[in-house]
């Protein structure tokens, strides 16, 4: 099954910006969509962005249309998350999932999930 690791989180202020890293590793990629989540504390996970590895067609949570941007390199079977403009109510652990699909209106991850990576933002 494919593994992913996340890097990149770290604390920055209200209106900054980060690049969350996923690299994926030990199968297939193709055939699936990489999706990235979020977990607040106390809250549970939710859906962030996905992108189809073939074609790059991509998909947002409304909380961060505008500000957020998902990308990939297929060479290197890497998903990137560029936050901008990041409000405090982003701080979470953000986490990747390899194999990502929507069933109905909702988006799961259905492989293996990383370590995940700790984003703060401050007011």
């Amino acid at each position: 099954q494919v593994q992913v690791v996340e890097s990149g989180g770290g604390s920055v202020q209200a209106g900054g910006s980060l690049r969350l890293s996923c690299v994926a590793s030990g199968g297939s990629l193709h055939s699936y969509s990489m999706g990235w989540f979020r977990q607040a504390p106390e809250k549970e996970r939710e859906f962030v962005a996905a992108i189809a590895w073939i074609v790059g067609s991509t998909a947002y949570a409304d909380s961060v249309k505008g500000r957020f941007t998902i990308s990939r390199d297929n060479a290197k079977n890497t998903a990137y998350l560029q936050m901008n403009s990041l409000k405090p109510e982003d701080t979470a652990v953000y986490y990747c999932n390899a194999n990502t699909g929507k069933r109905g209106s909702t988006w799961f991850g259905f492989g293996s999930w990383g370590q995940g990576t700790q984003v703060n933002v401050s007011s």
